[in-house]
């Protein structure tokens, strides 16, 4: 297992290599001059000048890319264009925010559709079967930003039961964490119920019956743990699509997380800010990626490296 982890890890280190080098290539994939983008349209060709020579834009790209990774190996991110602090500063306030948003709602999706979804195949083709599903196909189209709007005009504003902005009490958390979490538990009730009839079918499964096993154990013992291997993938990708949704959530909710420091900076065009912050998003993908590979592992012990 260990050797599995160690090879793993030295797998993702081209990824992380691509990633920085296409975060890097952010500030210059934008259309028309950077330095003029983040001066303004206004600003004099001193003050535009002055802005390249700050962002290092006159250099070679072989000689931008290799400060831009010295850099980021001392932990520098660079520096901000409109506050002039350090990115990392403007970043660390808020990236336990984020990270502490995306991971309850993980948790509350993976709850929530993992028990949706075994009770679904369990009773399937049964008004609870239809009744599930089409609640999580409902909560899998909701858009997060209408589900946000929506659950503080009717919990905030209508019945006063919660706040309906802000983070730091459990109060304030519940709301943006069931927004965000909704469309995960849909995607991951629907994978669970399609795995879960695949498994209930086999062989294994009429032997354990057959041996007079209680069904709960049946169900849960020997079916879940290997219907899980396709809801873990899908894990995995709704970890990503999380982060990404911070950005929209954090944004309804008034949450000073990464998701509204970035929509700031880009309001600002304070490039340095929004590439640290995709940096950052695209590294803890990866870093769950490689959670899921050894997740895969744990499962089913077959999984060699390849």
């Amino acid at each position: 297992m260990l050797q599995f982890i160690v090879i793993r890890f030295i797998q993702t280190i081209p990824v992380i290599l691509g990633v920085t080098l296409l975060v890097f290539s952010l500030i210059h994939l934008i259309p028309g001059d950077p330095a003029q983008i983040m001066a303004g349209e206004a600003a004099p060709e001193a003050t535009v000048e002055a802005m390249r020579e700050r962002l290092g834009l006159n250099d070679p790209l072989h000689v931008q890319y290799g400060r831009y990774m010295s850099s980021l190996l001392q932990g520098d991110l660079g520096q901000s264009v409109r506050t002039s602090r350090p990115v990392m500063d403007e970043i660390q306030p808020r990236i336990m925010i984020t990270i502490r948003l995306a991971i309850y709602s993980m948790i509350v999706s993976i709850i929530l559709g993992l028990v949706a979804g075994v009770v679904s195949a369990v009773r399937r083709y049964g008004v609870l079967d239809a009744t599930l599903m089409l609640a999580a196909l409902f909560g899998f189209s909701m858009p997060n930003f209408w589900l946000g709007l929506m659950l503080i005009k009717l919990v905030s504003i209508d019945l006063a039961l919660l706040p309906p902005s802000g983070w730091g009490t459990w109060q304030q958390g519940i709301l943006p964490i069931i927004t965000l979490g909704t469309g995960g538990a849909a995607i991951i009730a629907r994978m669970t119920r399609s795995s879960m009839l695949d498994v209930i079918n086999q062989d294994y499964i009429r032997t354990a019956r057959a041996k007079g096993l209680k069904e709960r154990v049946v169900i849960y013992k020997h079916g879940l743990k290997n219907a899980l291997i396709p809801v873990v993938t899908v894990v995995g990708i709704e970890m990503g699509m999380l982060l990404s949704g911070t950005v929209l959530v954090e944004t309804v909710f008034a949450v000073n997380g990464m998701g509204r420091l970035a929509i700031d900076a880009i309001r600002a065009r304070d490039f340095p800010v929004v590439q640290g912050i995709v940096l950052i998003f695209a590294l803890i993908f990866v870093a769950v990626n490689l959670l899921v590979d050894i997740s895969y592992r744990y499962l089913n012990k077959r999984i060699e490296l390849n």
